[in-house]
C-alpha cells in the first residue's frame, strides 16, 4: 500500500493565484476584496 501525501503547493504558486496582488489584477478580484472589506476583514496583511 502506498502512502498518500496531501498536495503541497508551494507558497509562491499559492500567492500568485490567490494572493492580494492577484486579486488586485482583475476587476472581479477587486470586487472580491471590496466585499471582504465591507464585511470588515483585514486585507493585504499576512
Amino acid at each position: 500500500m502506498a502512502i498518500h501525501y496531501p498536495r503541497r503547493v508551494s507558497n509562491i504558486k499559492r500567492r500568485r493565484t490567490v494572493g492580494f496582488r492577484a486579486r488586485m489584477r482583475t476587476k472581479s478580484g477587486r470586487k472580491i476584496l471590496n466585499g471582504r472589506r465591507r464585511i470588515g476583514r483585514k486585507i493585504g496583511c499576512k
